[in-house]
């Protein structure tokens, strides 16, 4: 190790203890990179699935892995909308969303999450999936290929495939648009543009926080075709929980009209399923060879051992689970994300204390000696990072969707709730992780349900949640 690495993770050592903050020049970078529909399970470290991912295996192996990560939920369609706005401004989910109208406010006075590392000393850049209701450009030192929450739709790529039908959507077809826009895949063009970054900033005295944001592997699910020849239909497997429909799907917002619901055709199929998953991995074993990429730059820069990584994703995805496509609904794979943690000093492991994604931004600000404002909601993992704590920071997690869904965990349990349709779904994820047995009207699950509806309430109060849920529950 270098003189001037071991210079620096003193200093970090003597910061960390309380002694004087660290000059902006002896400041850990911070690489942040996130992904968009990345579910949790498609993690090849994580052991839970069938998909290649080298990369973000390498970077887990010397990572702290949060196996239990947690999106929020959202107040829109487009969850990553309300998953993002929580990112950059540290704020809990409802209280989000009355900022997310008003983010100029927030900006002018210095509130966002790269506005704080740059007051700090950092170089500030950012690229790729934006979706935050406030120009990047404004925001940030540096940007490039901004983009839109997705690519444009495709057409064919809905309602497919078909029982006896061919299937005219090919995802390595470039005239079809979509990723392919521009004529190199979006992928690549972000991990281009941040490999580009590095490469130009060589020598620079001050840190840098770069937020890397790859649209992928949001749909349209497309791929170069060799990354789509990883995974024929005979190695991709439907998941356990499958159901040809959702029988609460309309009632709670994920029904036949919504968008994500819309790529697959209804009733679901064994077939379809195969296919869409098929692609979906194919898309994440492309992003990780981008990832990838990236860090190997990292690496060649010089500054690798003195750079904090994250890498997460704004929320999961269905793709199959329960007879739903998308990510408007509050079971596992849709909640949870990947979530690593590498950098100086860190002992690697895995955490399976519950934490909110969203922690990321408190946790970039403690590493970078930035004393956490009092608008910052989320906290930082730091504690849980070293060994220090085993608390979690999402304790008990909270889960909403528009007002059609709420659910709470607690103790290995999980409470759903169907305003709408009345309904109260109760799992224990420790022995049903797949959510299939409902145990609401269970005999002797009846103390439990009630107290967890109690503490679903009271959650409910704590985050600004303004939803009454009546008397649902309380008849038994």
């Amino acid at each position: 190790m270098t003189t001037k690495c071991l210079g620096f993770l003193l200093g970090v050592m003597v910061g960390l203890m309380g002694e004087p903050r660290l000059e902006a020049g002896d400041r850990p970078n911070v690489l942040f990179l996130f992904a968009d529909d990345y579910s949790f399970e498609a993690l090849g470290a994580a052991g839970l699935m069938d998909v290649e991912t080298p990369n973000l295996d390498k970077l887990s192996a010397r990572s702290v892995r949060f196996s239990h990560a947690y999106n929020m939920g959202s107040w829109s369609g487009a969850v990553c909308v309300a998953s993002r706005a929580m990112l950059n401004t540290g704020r809990y989910l409802w209280r989000a969303n009355a900022v997310d109208k008003k983010l100029g406010v927030e900006a002018a006075g210095g509130r966002m999450w790269s506005q704080m590392m740059k007051s700090a000393g950092y170089r500030t850049f950012m690229t790729g999936k934006w979706h935050v209701s406030y120009a990047a450009e404004k925001l940030f030192d540096e940007t490039a290929n901004v983009r839109a929450g997705m690519p444009k739709t495709v057409e064919s790529s809905y309602n497919r495939p078909l029982p006896g039908v061919p299937d005219g959507w090919s995802p390595s077809d470039r005239s079809l648009g979509g990723f392919w826009e521009g004529g190199r895949h979006w992928s690549e063009v972000t991990a281009d543009d941040a490999i580009g970054y590095l490469e130009k900033g060589k020598g620079a005295k001050e840190p840098f926080f770069m937020y890397v944001a790859f649209n992928a592997p949001h749909d349209p699910r497309q791929a170069p075709e060799s990354f789509g020849a990883k995974y024929p239909k005979e190695r991709v497997k439907v998941p356990t929980n499958f159901l040809p429909e959702y029988p609460y799907a309309e009632a709670m917002g994920a029904g036949k009209g919504l968008r994500d619901e819309k790529l697959a055709p209804f009733p679901r199929t064994e077939e379809a399923v195969k296919v869409h998953r098929g692609e979906y991995l194919a898309l994440i074993t492309h992003l990780d060879e981008q990832v990838g990429r990236v860090l190997a730059a990292l690496e060649a820069s010089g500054e690798a051992e003195r750079t904090w990584v994250f890498f997460t994703a704004d929320h999961g995805l269905a793709v199959g689970h329960h007879g739903l496509m998308g990510k408007q609904n509050l079971y596992e794979a849709s909640l949870r994300v990947p979530f690593l943690a590498a950098g100086p000093g860190v002992k690697p492991g895995v955490v399976e204390a519950p934490i909110y994604l969203q922690d990321a931004m408190a946790t970039a600000l403690d590493v970078a000696g930035v004393k956490k404002p009092e608008h910052v909601e989320f906290q930082s993992l730091l504690p849980l990072i070293r060994g220090e704590s085993t608390r979690a920071t999402a304790e008990p997690v909270y889960g909403a969707y528009l007002q059609l869904q709420r659910a709470v965990i607690a103790d290995g349990l999980k409470l759903v709730v169907y305003p709408k349709a009345g309904v109260v779904r109760l799992f224990d994820l420790k022995a049903d992780p797949e959510e299939m047995k409902d145990l609401a009207e269970v005999p002797e699950m009846k103390g439990k349900r009630a107290a967890l509806l109690a503490k679903l309430r009271e959650v409910q109060a704590a985050m600004g949640d303004a939803l009454d849920l009546g008397k649902l529950g309380q008849s038994e």
